[in-house]
């Protein structure tokens, strides 16, 4: 019995082997022949028949495998159950590509505040990225360039990374962040009377992990990709409450000891060095509004996401180690122009930390602006 099941699947092995050999050639011949229309051969294999159809998934006349087929159903499963809108408000684009350039733009932003009106802020120089990127459906890759390398005017080291995935039901994203040196001091206390100043201080660093997701209440009438993935129309003016939740890992650390003394002398506060290391654990409640200006090529998005929470400070922070009470808020405009499948885009964006205590109030934030121009195909 053994000896037959052996024999029965080298049978089995070697007519399947033949099979794919048959195939292979067979496809092979098509790709020489000039009579033949590879697009309606109902022959070819499944990946050359989705290039030919220009990526249209649901396409009846893919030959899927099994596999491929129960990752489409999959797919269309998921857009059902949670990329579904009212065809009234909201529509796809109507294409599975997207290509574009973009410019990205931020600050930070670092306030100290004490009693009797003193403050020492500090803001950094503007950082730029330009870049091109590539998207099918829910992925897309791109490339960036530091735009201040390139044009011949360096700044401070900086890295940032940004995931991000929204959908009709919620939102999620990721981002990684950091920054070293490249600031300026523009208030110190009674220093210079109070006044406006412009000091260089490259004493300051910043590390930051967040992520976030939230959730549409309104989600069949109102859509956040509209206005920052361009890949949905929104036909009527719309919004949404939106809850969440989120959190975020900072460690900033900022030495003033290396000013001039005359600046020192003015230093408010008890501290010439300064490291805030915590971890916050927020909920999220806020709101968001598409406005479509008629004709409906523009859309105006505004969107406020405030979050409170749990935060805890790390050994080794200027603090200490404390249990205390999270404040965050992000902020976020768009401002779409849509003709035909281009589209381009002005997006700014704010995303604020406030670390009380009850000798000083710290506060920072990152200030971003981002150029989108693209076309969908």
């Amino acid at each position: 019995m053994k000896s037959l099941l052996s024999r029965l699947r080298f049978a089995i092995a070697a007519l399947a082997l033949l099979c794919s050999v048959s195939a292979v050639a067979h496809d092979y011949a098509m790709a020489d022949s000039a009579v033949v229309d590879t697009i309606s051969a109902p022959h070819a294999r499944w990946y050359r028949q989705l290039i030919d159809n220009g990526f249209h998934i649901n396409d009846p006349d893919i030959n899927y495998p099994r596999f491929w087929r129960w990752c489409v159903d999959v797919y269309n499963w998921g857009d059902r159950t949670f990329n579904s809108y009212d065809p009234d408000y909201v529509v796809g684009a109507g294409k599975n590509w997207k290509a574009g350039l973009k410019s990205y733009n931020w600050t930070e932003n670092y306030t100290l505040l004490f009693p009797h009106k003193l403050r020492v802020n500090m803001v950094s120089d503007i950082f730029s990225d330009v870049g091109a990127y590539l998207s099918f459906m829910a992925v897309s890759v791109g490339y960036t360039l530091n735009a201040n390398d390139v044009f011949g005017h360096p700044v401070a080291n900086h890295h940032n990374f940004d995931f991000n995935f929204c959908c009709a039901l919620f939102s999620a994203n990721l981002n990684l962040a950091s920054t070293s040196g490249g600031t300026r001091i523009t208030r110190f206390g009674d220093y210079n009377k109070g006044e406006h100043l412009s000091q260089r201080f490259d004493d300051v660093s910043l590390s930051s992990v967040g992520g976030d997701i939230y959730y549409f209440f309104n989600h069949s009438r109102y859509s956040q990709a509209a206005a920052y993935s361009y890949s949905k129309y929104q036909l009527r003016s719309a919004g949404s409450w939106i809850a969440g939740a989120a959190v975020t890992h900072q460690n900033i650390n900022i030495d003033f000891s290396g000013l001039p003394p005359e600046m020192l002398e003015k230093l408010p506060g008890d501290y010439e060095k300064y490291r805030f290391h915590y971890t916050d654990y927020g909920l999220i409640g806020g709101y968001a509004y598409n406005w479509v200006l008629h004709p409906k090529r523009w859309l105006i998005n505004a969107t406020i996401l405030p979050s409170i929470g749990y935060r805890h400070s790390y050994e080794g922070a200027t603090e200490g180690r404390k249990d205390m009470f999270s404040t965050n808020v992000r902020a976020m405009m768009s401002v779409v122009y849509n003709h035909r499948s281009l589209y381009a885009s002005l997006v700014g964006r704010y995303d604020g930390h406030i670390y009380y205590k009850s000798a000083y109030t710290f506060v920072n934030s990152n200030n971003s602006v981002t150029l989108n121009i693209g076309t969908r195909f």
